[in-house]
């Protein structure tokens, strides 16, 4: 069987608020899994590695090995670094790069293609982790909101 997967990052500062998520679409281009989450404080490259390890895993975990993956993302150097086109420098990316690496070697084949960021399936992870990370910001707001003025109105 082949999958596809489509992921992002995203960072707000940089480092800053980072969330990462991805889609996995069977062989027939349905969406089986949508997963997105939250990093904390993180830079972009690192959110953009945490997708692809997230994903990479939970395809491992729920569909096997003996799959194969077409994975998709829009950060040209993420890709280039997991294509062995570009060296990892950054100390924490060349951790991140080789847990990648190591699990995109359990399938049959794995390959790494850029997008651009309009592309219909990797803007849609974008606006989700743009929702997350907007209703982060609320709640963190709302927090903020209630240790200073404390809790009002009638119980």
């Amino acid at each position: 069987m082949k999958l596809y997967i489509y992921t992002d990052g995203a960072a707000r500062g940089n480092p800053g608020e980072s969330a990462s998520g991805f889609l996995i679409l069977s062989e027939q281009k349905k969406v089986v899994v949508r997963n997105f989450f939250y990093n904390g404080t993180q830079t972009n490259n690192v959110a953009e590695y945490l997708a692809i390890i997230a994903a990479l895993k939970k395809a491992d975990a729920d569909f096997g090995g003996e799959n194969e993956v077409e994975l998709y993302s829009d950060s040209e150097l993420v890709v280039n670094q997991m294509n062995g086109r570009y060296k990892v420098r950054d100390k924490r990316l060349k951790a991140l790069h080789k847990e990648a690496i190591e699990a995109a070697r359990r399938f049959r084949s794995c390959t790494f293609s850029n997008l651009p960021r309009e592309d219909g399936k990797i803007a849609a992870v974008d606006r989700e982790l743009n929702r997350l990370l907007d209703a982060r910001e609320r709640d963190d707001r709302a927090m903020e909101d209630l240790k200073t003025h404390g809790r009002q109105g009638r119980l």
